[in-house]
């Protein structure tokens, strides 16, 4: 629709109304009035009301969505206006009170009027509001007259950019007659309450309201459109599909807003919306598929959505539309299709078939092609969707191979200074981690001078950023030449130092991350016994995560004790800081990943003392025989290791052969991993030299007593 004439605000003259009386009453009486406004809702004459929704099942019906972003700011804004009231703050009243008389001359002048004032200025806002001007104008939504809601909803449409607007709107039960106008018989009249709609249902509690009063499957009726009409570009479409193609696009934009509540999407789903995406994407529209795309990024979050795309050609769509040219340039909205399309990559990317589709529709060229445009350098936005394309695709190693032929490592490098964007630094380092798992990047990044960056960003404190950093430097902390630089002592952000340091970090995802990190970086340093006493405390906070109830976390500690445990004098001070007892603790964990690096740390810290007898005594061996049973070969390879470590202290021999350990044992002698074998043949070996020892004082006892028999 052409955009509305705005007017100065102090041009707006007042002639057409110098013949009605100043003073009329608010509210003329029904039998006065020669052309009643009547509601189409109640029945009842038209009449300023306040309808605030209170109803019950609204009320009772939980949500699991965050609210909508605080107004204090706006409305501190709003409350320090200048205390200069403009003229047309008092005109605007004037033409309220006209409007609340009752009579359809009047009512529908001052709409007119009130239309060609600036709506969206606070002040012109909050004198509509003052003197009830909105439930005026929610109430003539409701009447029979068209032009009265054409114009009701061409003065809200623009009323509505105000967030505090909104919400006072959707109190007035707003929501009902926009819902109701799809199914209006007037094409225009569907569009403005679209597009009404689809700016309401940016608040939270206006998205909640048309779930549940059954808006959902109406939009996604009002959008039915035909392929044909589809795909006709819009000049050649006559009226009638012009107005259809309209609707759809009104509609497809209360889609994007409803889409970013989760049972909102989990209801579209149910109503089919992946099959009228699907539709929508073989659109020659633009208009119309941005807004879907919109929809299909923030819907792919959902595990359900991805698996129900892998079934159709959505994603081959995205990677087509990602490709597109604008004929008119950088313009906003191909730069918003292009930002939607990348999002949609990222959160797609989870999903195995997904990177594929990317690949070979050659998706991962265009991401690359993107990654160095003008347009995605310039808005923040894109670039932070394109790098976080790029970071889930480079999950597959097929994909790795691509970007390697791009050149991709060397051009994420630059985004690593300080004063890049956070979110834009998160997804690139996301994407090194995944890329560094290829020796080839490894020198690539350390050639472009990207380790020393990389580890200044251990400093920052943004979350996301924090998660990925540690998991490259684990991948690098491999090389050598690149364990130098992250082991530099005399550098300023020396890696492994802050890299422990992230240990104190309150979230869990960070601490297993830089615990993950820890284990390369001790195995591979040179002098690294010395490197881990050099951090004071650092072995008593990592044996305090043992604390944790995150198993993930209690995962990567165990991991991160087991290479420590290697060096005598560190885990003597392991051992002194309670570590055995805090993993024997620990075995009664059903959780296969945590169980094959705690049977390691239970082995290597079995070297020091008495710790194997300890174990013991703390009920740490019996439950380990359980593990046999997994079919995890990680599991069985650390509790053959562990058995053979245990199996050293005599009185573990007892306890793990009355728990049937030789039948275990037996069985992973034959197998494929020569360390498991070892360990397996190991631990009979012990037994066996138990039995024998305790056979032969057994056997030396019984000579002794027949010998004294025989004498006496």
């Amino acid at each position: 629709m052409p955009p509305k004439r705005k007017k100065e605000m102090k041009k707006v003259p007042l002639e057409p109304l110098p013949a009605m009386e100043p003073d009329i009453p608010e509210v003329i009486d029904a039998e006065e009035s020669p052309k009643p406004l009547v509601s189409e809702v109640t029945g009842q004459p038209f009449g300023p009301r306040i309808r605030y929704v209170t109803e019950k099942i609204e009320d009772e019906s939980s949500d699991d969505e965050p609210e909508s972003e605080s107004d204090d700011e706006e409305l501190r804004i709003l409350q320090e206006e200048a205390p200069e009231v403009p003229s047309e703050f008092w005109h605007i009243q004037k033409l309220i009170r006209y409007m609340k008389a009752g009579n359809q001359t009047a009512t529908m002048v001052s709409v007119c009027l009130l239309k060609d004032y600036d709506l969206t200025s606070r002040i012109i806002q909050r004198a509509v509001q003052e003197i009830g001007g909105l439930e005026i104008l929610v109430n003539l939504l409701e009447t029979k007259d068209l032009k009265c809601q054409s114009g009701a909803l061409s003065v809200l449409l623009q009323i509505v950019s105000s967030k505090d607007m909104r919400r006072y709107l959707i109190d007035l039960g707003i929501v009902t007659p926009l819902i109701e106008m799809l199914r209006h018989p007037a094409r225009d009249i569907q569009v403005l309450a679209a597009e009404t709609m689809a700016i309401i249902a940016q608040i939270r509690k206006a998205r909640k309201q048309i779930r549940l009063r059954g808006g959902i499957p109406l939009i996604l009726d009002a959008m039915d459109v035909a392929d044909k009409v589809l795909r006709t570009p819009y000049e050649n479409l006559n009226e009638t599909n012009k107005e259809l193609v309209d609707v759809a696009i009104g509609c497809a934009k209360v889609l994007d807003s409803l889409s970013s509540s989760p049972k909102a999407k989990e209801q579209l789903r149910k109503y089919g919306v992946v099959k009228h995406m699907e539709r929508f994407l073989k659109s020659c529209h633009t208009a119309l598929i941005v807004p879907i795309m919109g929809t299909i990024q923030q819907c792919a979050s959902m595990e359900s959505f991805r698996e129900a795309f892998e079934k159709t050609d959505i994603m081959s769509d995205v990677v087509r539309h990602l490709r597109r040219e604008s004929p008119s340039g950088k313009d906003a909205v191909d730069t918003k299709l292009k930002e939607n399309c990348a999002l949609a990559i990222f959160k797609c990317g989870a999903s195995k078939a997904a990177r594929d589709v990317v690949r070979v529709t050659s998706g991962l060229d265009v991401l690359c092609r993107l990654l160095q445009s003008e347009q995605a350098l310039e808005n923040k936005r894109l670039l932070a969707a394109v790098t976080g394309g790029i970071w889930k695709c480079a999950i597959s190693p097929e994909n790795v191979l691509r970007f390697n032929q791009n050149g991709l490592v060397a051009l994420l490098i630059p985004f690593l200074e300080e004063d890049e964007d956070e979110e834009v630094q998160a997804n690139v380092v996301g994407a090194l981690a995944e890329c560094c798992k290829d020796p080839q990047n490894r020198d690539v990044l350390r050639l472009n001078d990207g380790l020393p960056n990389l580890i200044k960003l251990l400093s920052s404190t943004y979350e996301p950023l924090l998660e990925n950093v540690p998991l490259v430097i684990k991948e690098c902390a491999k090389d050598e030449r690149c364990m130098d630089i992250i082991n530099d002592p005399e550098h300023v952000n020396d890696g492994v130092r802050l890299v422990w340091s992230l240990l104190k970090h309150p979230s869990d995802k960070i601490k297993r991350n830089a615990c993950l990190a820890l284990v390369p970086c001790i195995k591979y340093a040179k002098d690294s016994p010395e490197m881990v006493r050099a951090f004071v405390g650092g072995l008593e906070l990592t044996v305090s995560l043992l604390d944790s109830g995150n198993s993930s976390v209690l995962s990567a500690v165990c991991a991160t004790i087991a290479e420590i445990a290697m060096d005598q004098e560190n885990l003597g001070i392991l051992s002194d800081h309670g570590v055995v007892e805090k993993l024997a603790h620990l075995v009664q964990t059903e959780d296969e990943e945590l169980r094959a690096n705690l049977t390691l740390a239970i082995a290597y810290c079995c070297d020091w003392g008495e710790n194997k007898y300890q174990f013991g005594e703390l009920n740490a061996v019996a439950p380990l025989i359980d593990y046999m049973t997994s079919k995890n070969k990680k599991v069985l390879r650390g509790v053959c290791i562990a058995a053979y470590h245990l199996s050293k202290e005599p009185s573990n021999c007892i306890t793990m052969h009355s728990a049937g350990i030789i039948k275990h044992v037996l069985r992973l002698v034959g197998s494929d991993d020569p360390e498991m074998q070892i360990a397996a043949a190991s631990t009979i070996r012990n037994i066996r030299k138990l039995a024998l020892t305790a056979e032969k004082l057994h056997f030396k006892e019984i000579s002794t007593l027949e010998e004294t028999d025989f004498l006496l």
